[in-house]
């Protein structure tokens, strides 16, 4: 098991569609581990593939729920579905989401707060969960990944322009940037608990 580099937004992996996995082989099951890892040093609620630099239709959480599933979790080759988000503005104080592969940076969006979501865990067999709040939240940004969005793709026109300000003012954009979880400052400054390191 090790730690892996987290890429950042700009990153091709990020912004292209996963492949879907073929074989549930020790491989598979090393990156699942990596990807744990990683997660868990980051201080994060969910992890894709993608952002750990590998195209593979694959994420991993780590969050408290009220859906009597399991906190700790990989899904493998989902399909997810989620109820539409209600309608008007994000409510910058409560419904504000942030990424690693966007890291420090946080930003209102709406989601829909029931998902379902079915796939393999990295044995092969089937799973199926119901999510909700937060829980839906985490599901959906995570499913996006391996759809090649970001989360701030989905931003209205007014918190897109500030998204759009805050990668260039990094510098990111563009490939090769990557944050080292563990070694780098942490940089939500956040706890597993909190919901801005999806």
């Amino acid at each position: 098991m090790s730690v892996r580099p987290i890429v950042i937004a700009g990153e091709p992996v990020l912004h292209r569609r996963a492949q879907p996995v073929e074989l549930f082989d020790d491989e598979l099951r090393a990156l699942v581990e990596d990807m744990f890892e990683t997660m868990d040093a980051a201080h994060g609620v969910g992890l894709a593939a993608p952002q750990v630099g590998v195209g593979l239709r694959v994420f991993t959480w780590q969050m408290e729920n009220d859906d009597g599933v399991p906190p700790r979790g990989v899904v493998v080759n989902p399909w997810l579905s989620a109820s539409r988000p209600p309608q008007g503005d994000p409510d910058p104080d409560e419904e504000v989401e942030g990424c690693l592969s966007v890291p420090g940076e946080s930003f209102p969006l709406r989601r829909g707060d029931r998902t379902r979501v079915t796939g393999w865990d990295a044995d092969g067999k089937p799973l199926e969960l119901e999510a909700t709040g937060w829980f839906a939240r985490c599901m959906q940004h995570e499913y996006d990944h391996l759809n090649g969005f970001l989360y701030t793709d989905r931003l209205d026109d007014r918190w897109r322009k500030k998204a759009r300000k805050a990668v260039k003012r990094n510098g990111w954009g563009v490939p090769g940037h990557s944050w080292m979880p563990g070694v780098d400052p942490d940089p939500f400054g956040h706890d597993h608990t909190d919901e801005a390191g999806l």
